[in-house]
């Protein structure tokens, strides 16, 4: 008896093992924070198509990217390593595995508004993909009310907007009459909708990469989205007296209240939340097109679906705004990964952006590359709480940070730090790095991102990098 039940989990693992997933559905979301969606506890904004992906996958509550910045973001997740400058890409990989490769929209990096107003391809790389699709669109040049919230400009005049290169456009919006149809986001879904139905008449295997580029700014969307979210009802993040007392200044970021102008309009931060809330809204309903086509299809089933974005956002936090920074905000990302034989669960192990290629690689079947860097999660997605690292590494340009289980660590090029604990202290309002009850713990994490230094890999010094 014994033996025949030894030999029942010997063919039932073989046969788990023979069943990997037929095909990968990849979607990306550009500058979005993990705390604004459902799932991930935000009680204003509604996302239900996210959040019904996260009822039937893993949904990861401590997911952190490698690059704080769209371009070293999403080269070092589509590499699968650190710092994404050498090595092959997800999508080479695959084609080579003989799969069919797709992109709609933005997945490498590309100038939010600028490639998308011209429908250019950015840094996408040609070999990644067997076709690639652009999702123009008109960005703040689209009629309607368009507001820069940091100069408090609001107009319905075409002439004179924020656009690419200008220095103001993180803080513009855009509310106007329409369905939506025209915006990037939609004509990304659109177009997945018609390539899911051409590749599931084709019946083999695909990589469909899909961008979106909401919330990114300017956030444009349709007037009933922005009117789901009255400013006057946005309860702004709390900033204690002299917050920013205790932060080296490498860690305060340029985009802060009083630098950008915000400061002087506090109404007009109340205004950035409702539009980045629309914005994450209409994306929240082009996903859902795209899961609705695939259930239609009957391709959930055999097809590992991962949902993120390339980094988080700060929203008035600690007074600052945008990216580019090491806090909490920023290096923590949304992960959801929907696959065959997965349970929905929600894990709380610490995971990087870096592991995603490895993982779709054991999801389908495929050798892991030499070159990558990361680590499969399938681990986790058998069981929330196994551990895959001891901690997260992100960086912005040259400064670093580590993420642990209870301690969030970043080190600046002068030498100044910032130490947290995450358990006490989430919002990371006490920075304890001189405290001198913690040096044994500063000095552990300061080894412990030198010996990740030294050894993960690193961009060629000297070389431009875009970061914007």
């Amino acid at each position: 008896m014994h033996r025949l039940c030894l030999l029942f989990c010997c063919l039932h693992t073989v046969v788990f093992a023979a069943s990997p997933a037929q095909n990968v559905l990849f979607i990306v979301s550009d500058d979005l924070r993990a705390s604004v969606l459902g799932c991930y506890g935000d009680k204003t904004c509604a996302t239900p198509n996210i959040d019904r992906l996260a009822a039937r996958g893993m949904l990861f509550e401590r997911a952190y990217c490698q690059g704080t910045v769209c371009g070293p973001s999403r080269a070092s997740f589509m590499r699968g390593r650190y710092h994404g400058s050498s090595g092959i890409t997800l999508g080479e990989h695959f084609i080579a595995q003989g799969r069919t490769t797709a992109r709609v929209g933005k997945i490498f990096h590309m100038r939010v508004p600028g490639d998308i107003i011209a429908g250019t391809d950015g840094d996408d790389v040609a070999a990644c993909w067997s076709e690639r699709h652009n999702s123009p669109g008109q960005e703040a040049h689209t009629p309607g009310d368009y507001a820069c919230l940091n100069l408090n400009i609001f107009t319905t005049a075409l002439e004179g907007r924020q656009s690419t290169g200008d220095p103001h456009r993180p803080f513009v919006t855009v509310s106007y009459e329409g369905d939506g149809s025209d915006q990037p986001d939609a004509k990304t879904a659109a177009k997945c909708v018609e390539l899911l139905q051409k590749f599931s008449a084709a019946k083999k295997p695909f990589l469909l990469a899909a961008g979106f580029v909401r919330p990114h700014y300017p956030m444009v969307a349709p007037r009933s989205f922005f009117d789901r979210y009255p400013p006057e009802k946005v309860v702004m993040p709390s900033v204690p007296e002299n917050d920013l007392a205790d932060i080296p200044p490498l860690g305060i970021s340029g985009s802060n209240s009083k630098k950008t102008g915000l400061a002087q309009y506090p109404e007009n931060q109340q205004r950035m939340w409702s539009g980045y809330y629309a914005s994450v809204t209409f994306m929240d309903q082009q996903l859902g097109r795209i899961l609705d086509e695939l259930d239609r299809l009957g391709l959930a089933e055999s097809t590992a679906i991962v949902f993120t974005s390339d980094h988080g956002y700060h929203l008035g936090d600690h007074t600052f705004w945008q990216k580019a920074n090491l806090h909490e905000q920023v290096i923590r990302v949304p992960l959801i990964i929907a696959a065959p034989g997965i349970k929905p669960a929600r894990s709380r192990s610490i995971v990087q952006l870096v592991d995603v290629f490895p993982t779709l690689c054991e999801l389908t079947g495929a050798p892991i590359p030499s070159s990558v860097e990361g680590k499969s999660l399938v681990p986790v997605l058998h069981d929330p709480a196994a551990i895959i690292h001891e901690a997260a590494f992100s960086y912005d340009g040259q400064h670093h940070a580590l993420r642990t289980d209870r301690w969030s660590y970043m080190r600046y090029t002068d030498w100044t730090e910032e130490l947290y604990d995450m358990n006490a202290d989430p919002d990371q309002f006490t920075n304890l790095a001189h405290d001198p009850a913690h040096l044994v713990t500063v000095e552990k994490l300061r080894l412990q991102l030198q010996q990740h230094t030294a050894a993960s890999s690193q961009p060629k010094k000297g070389k431009k990098k875009n970061k914007k």
